[in-house]
């Protein structure tokens, strides 16, 4: 037997909110067309995943995250057999699922899967675009709706955690970044429904805190931190308990990097 699965829960009904940083959005339609997989790359909170909502919406394909980690294995993307009420059922993984579905398959942060795991992507990955379903006996055919993504953080990028050469080169990729200080601003002033004015201290708080990174802050505050900030703020939090609470606390529990981070939000608020 085989478990049936509910699509619509993976489909995109409203459009989500993006605000395009260049030509991505071209070169990600051209890469679907073209059947060709597409490679994320850039630091956490910049607008990776809801760049991928957003084309999922724009395309009319189901999308199916995973989010890799080190545990992940190859029967937790491809599917297993398991007993329910005594019967012995197939239930298919992430992966078969989005391969069968037509959709796209979004594998966020692909650096921390282990090795042995992102190799069964390589077949869907090139020319073959095929899922060997080694349990089952079977061979996936992707149609040509399906639309493999990966994405990761070269920030955190080491010898250990790093793609294969054999894997990158099956990939198109797209550099993210965070957004200009205008459209960062225009970003957060939707996101968190403050006004412009706050958005703005909030985003030259994040630009200032990005330029610790040669100071030991191994990332400075996302976009999305600003984003949280500013809706305390909209809720009548003070900025400055806002700010400690959404960007420097999460940031940093060095005792000198806080206090760095303290003065960046009196010296903004």
């Amino acid at each position: 037997m085989m478990e049936s699965i509910d699509l619509d829960r993976y489909i995109i009904t409203d459009e989500p909110y993006y605000l395009p940083h260049g030509d991505e959005i071209q070169l990600a339609e051209t890469a679907y067309y073209n059947c060709i997989p597409l490679l994320l790359k850039g630091p956490t909170g910049c607008g990776k995943t809801r760049f991928m909502e957003y084309m999922a919406w724009k395309l009319a394909r189901p999308i199916i995250t995973v989010s890799c980690h080190d545990d992940l294995s190859t029967s937790d993307l491809v599917g297993r057999y398991l007993i329910r009420s005594g019967e012995t059922i197939w239930m298919d993984g992430p992966l078969a699922l989005a391969v069968k579905a037509g959709g796209i398959c979004y594998l966020d942060e692909i650096v921390e899967a282990r090795k042995d795991t992102t190799v069964v992507i390589h077949p869907l990955a090139d020319d073959r675009r095929t899922l060997p379903m080694e349990k089952k006996g079977e061979i996936l055919k992707a149609p040509r709706e399906f639309m493999l993504v990966t994405s990761y953080n070269p920030g955190y990028q080491s010898v250990i955690k790093d793609l294969k050469p054999s894997t990158r080169q099956r990939f198109l990729a797209l550099e993210f970044n965070y957004p200009s200080l205008d459209l960062e601003t225009e970003i957060v002033t939707h996101e968190a429904g403050i006004p412009s004015s706050q958005a703005l201290s909030l985003v030259k708080l994040g630009r200032m805190s990005r330029k610790l990174r040669d100071q030991g802050l191994q990332e400075g505050a996302s976009t999305r931190l600003l984003i949280h900030a500013g809706k305390l703020i909209r809720a009548g939090i003070d900025p400055s308990s806002a700010c400690e609470t959404a960007v420097c606390q999460p940031l940093a529990d060095d005792h000198e990097l806080l206090a760095g981070l303290r003065e960046m939000v009196q010296a903004v608020f």
